[in-house]
């Protein structure tokens, strides 16, 4: 059976930098339903198209195609008593709204601790790999028809499952 829309493909995947540094392959394959629900990066759907499995593909995405460009914008500096103690540089944590959106919005962030000195707490709502280019082999391992309840969530129905998307 080939890829194709409204059908879940399972990949063994492999994100690394462009120097070849490993940043992923995780050890169970991963599977996302094929046909724009936007659970792999577009470039990536887009080269699988019309393969089967055994099939490989080896990509190199520029920034725009993956995680996007840095944006400074995205930097945001904070008093580091509105934070609980145990803080600690490269940290995840989720904030009131987003780096560079106004006051008013009320949407949820995530952001990495990159610095805390002199009291103050420096965050970055920059995906941790934007701004860089990134080299994604995959092999097809299986392709099957989605079932309706897939196709009416979006995604496939496998909740171990890794998404291939950006992640906010």
């Amino acid at each position: 059976m080939h890829i194709a829309k409204n059908r879940v493909v399972t990949l063994d995947v492999e994100l690394s930098d462009i120097w070849g540094n490993l940043i992923e392959h995780p050890e169970e394959p991963v599977q996302y339903l094929h046909g724009a629900y936007g659970d792999i990066f577009p470039v990536v759907e887009a080269a699988l198209e019309g393969k089967a499995p055994n099939d490989r593909i080896d990509l190199r995405l520029e920034p725009e195609d993956a995680h996007g460009d840095y944006d400074e914008n995205l930097l945001l500096v904070e008093p580091l008593e509105k934070f609980p103690e145990g803080l600690e540089v490269g940290m995840r944590i989720e904030t009131e709204a987003k780096p560079g959106e106004g006051d008013e919005d009320d949407v949820p962030g995530f952001c990495t601790v990159t610095d805390i000195a002199q009291g103050k707490v420096i965050l970055d709502g920059n995906h941790p790999l934007a701004g860089i280019a990134l080299r994604f082999v995959a092999t097809v391992v299986e392709v099957r028809p989605a079932t309706q309840a897939e196709i009416d969530n979006g995604a496939a129905d496998d909740p171990s499952s890794i998404v291939l998307r950006a992640l906010p």
